[in-house]
């Protein structure tokens, strides 16, 4: 073998990157939809992220420039400063950049690089082979002839006839190919094809333009495109996206295609029209911004004219944050809809956690750090929309609006001597929504103070914190009282011990070295009664009876409601983590309160005269990497029976193999029962052929992949009826993953609505149809995506 070092001086600029590289960018974005892969590097996707533009630097360093070529083969024959040919395996190098062929020959003098036979060019692991090649080298300006080409970043490759590099900055190719298939026949087409006829790049716009572009499933065409532009790189451009599909019970096929705008760095829309075969046309709209003191997002959806209902149907949402003068800082929050029924017939339209409560919501606050801890202030104004059903039964109440809500809060953590101070003061307006239910309820005004004082006492093995507080408020009420007066108020005091240790041993279970605490706990509340049943309870509410609200001195969250109280809380909790790594291994609590005088002031509105109270036990357990069982009991030793209890197993003995059971009752309420589960059916992943997995995530054309089935059902033991469901099958071939996914969602008492999703993901292009992947994510614990990352899979070739 032998080596030749050529010494190059021009100073011209090499492109940034191999610029043939460039043409993955181009394949990847060039999908049927001109805006595919706004700030993302695959088509298709939903997240285009909007940010100020960050300077592009498109030129190598100097020391870059002046890199020498390097010149390896069996052969070398040279005249000086003019011509040098490698025979045999012939090899040339320039800084990252790598150059083989059969034979290759360099001109000194004009930097021009001509290799015939199997040629490659190889970069950061990105690949392109060819029969021949003509090549400026410096600046990267020549021809490249039937070239094939495979991508490190996605495993994804494909073939052209021909590309010219015309500069450092564009180039074009000739009967472009991009595909994450690998075919199983030389003679037969990848799975998924794009294809076009012609593509043209220019990085100093950071465009691309792609004529005649075509994607092919199993040779059937899917989607296409005369012509469409796209953005090079991370950048956003406008032009039309995927395609989106819905179809359910109540509506029928929606069918939508979006229009991405991308107005400026900061700003951009998507507008999507669409068509409902039960409902007609519709249109979908979103504009996003990000501005120097202020980011937000606005939607509207329109349906001018549903052909069920007879009227036009919309829904829109604002959420926008930012500051203001004098560092004061705001958000707003809203949603609204039409009509009562929206929620029913368009629950994919509505954000909301509660689709039947649509929040107004604007506050604004200001904090500042005295010499002595923080002060805030802060006003909101809440109002609500309430969807009501047209059957009483169904009828939901409704909560106050605070309209408005206007407060100061200053909070001391950290005084001399382990003290800590918090005081609050608060003015707020109650009334209620314009279709609340019909029920007599008063509104008013409320002026509220709540304060404490507490001390922490202690050391890593105990602590003591003795604390006072109060709880003061004035009513002024629109409607009279019971007693005839329309104002009232009351101040409650309260004092607390709060009393714990923890003890630590290390030990030994199951071979493994462990650490066991023991956490006994102590708390002791006194509350005086104070007689609060005439006034009115804007904002009150009972807390749920659970291992964190025992150990709190109120049975009420909320202002208007104290309770009395003089009891003791008991408890003792015990774990067992790892010395290795830390993880819990278990967790054993029980815990019960000891009143020593009937409670007057009770959630439930009558005398508590139960000296003790339920006996609330908990336990978790991961003794295995596969199993983890959850469990909590409440126990009335009174009624010697269980009045509540929730107690949940997961087995997941590897990567997409989960099964989650959870059993939850309340006695006189619910009892349900809960399944779900991701798991392979057949094929590689079933099993669980590691080899196999990774030789199938490298793409094939035969449909020998591996079948997924996904789920949740939940079911009322009380009801006997399934309330809930989503099944569905998600089947990966490696190169491309298919989700048929079908939801039942209970609209009432014996109204459902059922949905059915579908989605087609070109492993390296993007996904089709309608995205499932939140509704599994959301619905099913230990749900994980199919799709991996394929750059470090083996590189397959598209030869």
């Amino acid at each position: 073998m032998l080596r030749l070092l050529l010494k190059t001086h021009t100073n011209s600029s090499p492109p940034p990157g191999l610029t043939p590289l460039a043409l993955a960018a181009c394949l990847a974005l060039a999908g049927p939809g001109s805006a595919w892969a706004q700030g993302q590097s695959q088509v298709g996707t939903e997240v285009r992220q909007i940010a100020r533009p960050a300077a592009k630097t498109l030129s190598r360093t100097e020391a870059d420039r002046n890199q020498p070529v390097l010149l390896d083969a069996a052969s070398l024959s040279s005249r000086l400063d003019q011509e040098t040919r490698a025979e045999g395996g012939a090899v040339l190098r320039r800084g990252d950049l790598t150059l083989k062929a059969d034979s290759l020959s360099y001109h000194q003098a004009t930097d021009l690089a001509t290799a015939k036979g199997a040629v490659s060019i190889e970069r950061d692991g990105n690949r392109f082979t060819g029969p021949e090649l003509r090549l400026f080298v410096q600046r990267f300006e020549g021809q490249f002839l039937n070239p094939s080409y495979f991508f490190a970043s996605n495993g994804a490759g494909g073939k052209a006839q021909q590309v010219d590099f015309i500069d450092e900055y564009r180039s074009s190719a000739l009967a472009g190919t991009y595909s994450s298939c690998r075919a199983d026949d030389p003679d037969r087409a990848p799975a998924w094809e794009l294809s076009t006829r012609s593509i043209r790049l220019d990085f100093e716009t950071n465009e691309g333009v792609a004529d005649g572009a075509v994607v092919r499933f199993y040779g059937v065409p899917i989607l296409a495109a005369p012509r469409l532009s796209f953005p090079l790189g991370d950048g956003r451009k406008s032009g039309w996206l995927p395609p989106k599909f819905n179809l359910d019970s109540r509506s029928g096929v929606e069918f939508g295609v979006p229009y991405y705008w991308n107005i400026a760095p900061q700003r951009d829309a998507t507008l999507t029209p669409k068509i409902i075969t039960r409902r007609g046309l519709g249109l979908d709209s979103e504009f996003r911004y990000l501005e120097p003191g202020y980011q937000g997002q606005v939607s509207l959806d329109v349906l001018p004219n549903d052909r069920i209902t007879g009227h036009t149907r919309w829904a829109w949402g604002l959420s926008q944050s930012g500051t203001a003068a004098m560092d004061w800082r705001y958000q707003i929050n809203a949603e609204r809809v039409s009509d009562d029924i929206y929620w029913k017939d368009f629950p994919h339209g509505i954000t909301s956690l509660t689709p039947r409560l649509l929040a107004t919501d604007l506050g604004a606050s200001r904090t500042w750090t005295p010499a002595v801890g923080e002060l805030r202030l802060y006003g909101r104004l809440q109002q609500w929309q309430v969807l009501q059903d047209l059957d009483p039964a169904a009828r939901i109440d409704t909560p106050y609006q605070r309209s408005p809500q206007l407060g100061a809060r200053w909070s001391a953590e950290r005084l001399p001597r382990g003290f800590d101070a918090g005081l609050s003061l608060e003015y707020n307006r109650f009334d209620l929504p314009r279709n609340a239910a019909p029920l007599p309820l008063p509104t008013g005004t409320r002026v509220h103070a709540l304060g404490h004082l507490g001390w922490t006492l202690g050391d890593t093995g105990w602590w003591l914190k003795p604390r006072m507080s109060f709880n003061a408020a004035s009513y002024q009420l629109d409607q009279s009282m019971a007693d005839g007066r329309r104002s009232a108020s009351r101040v409650v005091p309260t004092f607390s011990i709060d009393q714990g240790w923890l003890f630590e041993r290390k030990t030994e279970y199951f071979g493994r070295a462990l650490l066991q605490t023991l956490e006994p706990r102590l708390f002791y509340v006194r509350t005086p009664f104070r007689d609060q049943l005439g006034l009115p309870n804007f904002d009150a509410a009972a807390k749920d009876f659970n291992f964190d609200s025992i150990y709190t001195d109120n049975s009420f969250s909320g202002v208007d409601r104290v309770s009395d109280a003089h009891q003791l809380t008991l408890g003792v909790s015990s774990r067992l983590t790892s010395l290795r790594d830390g993880s819990e291994l278990l967790r054993l609590g029980v815990v019960q309160r000891v009143l020593f005088r009937d409670q007057r002031i009770t959630p439930e509105g009558t005398p508590n005269t139960q000296k003790l109270s339920d006996l609330l036990l908990l336990g978790s357990a991961h003794l295995s990497p596969q199993w983890w069982a959850d469990g909590a009991i409440q126990y009335n030793s009174d009624l010697n029976r269980t009045v509540r209890s929730v107690m949940s197993l997961r087995y997941s003995p590897g990567p997409f193999r989960t099964i989650n059971a959870t059993y939850r009752l309340a006695r006189g309420q619910s009892e349900q029962a809960e399944l779900g589960w991701q798991w392979p059916l057949s094929g590689p992943a079933a099993g669980n052929n590691a080899e196999s997995a990774v030789r199938k995530a490298t793409g094939g054309s035969s449909c020998s992949g591996s079948w997924y089935s996904v789920g949740r059902v939940l079911y009322s033991m009380q009801d006997r009826r399934i309330t809930d469901s989503l099944v569905g099958f998600e089947y990966d071939a490696g190169c491309w993953i298919g989700r048929v996914v079908v939801e039942r969602r209970s609209t009432g008492r014996a109204e459902a609505n059922t949905r059915w999703m579908f989605q087609l993901e070109l492993v390296g292009l993007g996904r089709l149809g309608n995205n499932p992947l939140n509704v599994l994510r959301d619905n099913i614990p230990g749900y994980r995506l199919l799709r991996e990352d394929r750059a470090a899979l083996t590189d397959a070739s598209y030869d």
